[in-house]
């Protein structure tokens, strides 16, 4: 008889500690901007798992542009391998840069029609972090890629004139406009939230602006409306910058600047674009 009435006054007990837990419990603060946005680029690598097509694109894109330019038209263009790797590397690392930009947009896309990307947006923590976080995770991409070119490089024989210093300094200017171009193809996709429409536009935009370009050859060897073009593509001036100072190349000065330029130029724009259309939706 006494089982029964032992049974209530369990239940009570229990529901009178969790009362006084719950009281007795600090208030839990706001997570910071800092740690939030971490939080979501960790999210952002790992969800590479579940998308390996990034991560064989940020291997494969380096790797095959490097050896098979250099060893097919090498000789033909500079004479021989060596000559043209000296050339071509530093424009393979803008290059396969620029072209895994547009992951980061596709993954951005991808959440909005998922639906995670409005269950972030009601979290207590800075708005700017889920973009911010995507962006840490795009760095970590951008430096992989640049390894796995200079390494390659090296193994084939390329030598560069500017040392570390300059290899560093190539680096973080060619990962900083790659950076530029993440927060454009974000805030495309918050205009257009599809990844396949991403993917599309990001393509239209980055193969000429790769192709018709110093990457590979002397714009001096190209139709003079063509030269025209070059002269004001932004991936010319990263490429020519990269190029004197990895390998040591004076008067490459002017192209560092306008290479910033157009860094602090789409970052200027896109930046604050893509946080309003975050605030916006929904």
């Amino acid at each position: 008889m006494s089982t029964p009435a032992a049974t209530p006054r369990t239940a009570s007990a229990e529901v009178d500690r969790i009362d006084v837990l719950l009281i007795t419990s600090p208030a839990r603060r706001r997570t910071g901007a800092l740690a939030a946005s971490a939080t979501f680029g960790r999210r952002a690598v790992l969800k590479i798992k579940h998308d390996p097509k990034q991560l064989v694109d940020s291997v494969a894109i380096p790797m095959l542009i490097t050896v098979l330019f250099t060893y097919l038209f090498g000789g033909a263009i500079s004479g021989s391998p060596g000559d043209y790797l000296t050339f071509l590397l530093p424009g393979t690392l803008s290059m396969s840069i620029a072209i895994v930009t547009m992951y980061g947009g596709a993954r951005l896309a991808k959440d909005v029609t998922t639906g995670a990307f409005d269950r972030f947006r009601s979290l207590p923590v800075w708005r700017g972090a889920f973009v911010l976080g995507g962006l840490l995770s795009d760095a970590a991409r951008y430096l992989s890629a640049s390894a796995i070119v200079v390494v390659l490089g090296l193994i084939m024989g390329y030598r560069p004139d500017g040392g570390a210093p300059g290899v560093l300094a190539a680096t973080a200017l060619i990962v900083a406009f790659g950076l530029s171009l993440s927060l454009l193809w974000a805030t495309v996709a918050l205009f257009i939230p599809d990844p396949a429409v991403v993917i599309s536009i990001a393509n239209l935009v980055l193969m000429p602006l790769s192709f018709a370009s110093n990457i590979f050859v002397q714009p001096s060897t190209m139709p003079g409306w063509l030269q025209a073009f070059v002269e004001v593509n932004p991936l010319s001036h990263v490429t020519t910058a990269a190029r004197g100072l990895m390998n040591d190349v004076g008067g490459t000065g002017g192209s560092v600047a306008w290479s910033l330029i157009a860094t602090a130029a789409i970052t200027g724009v896109c930046a604050p674009l893509a946080l309003y259309l975050y605030n916006k939706r929904g």
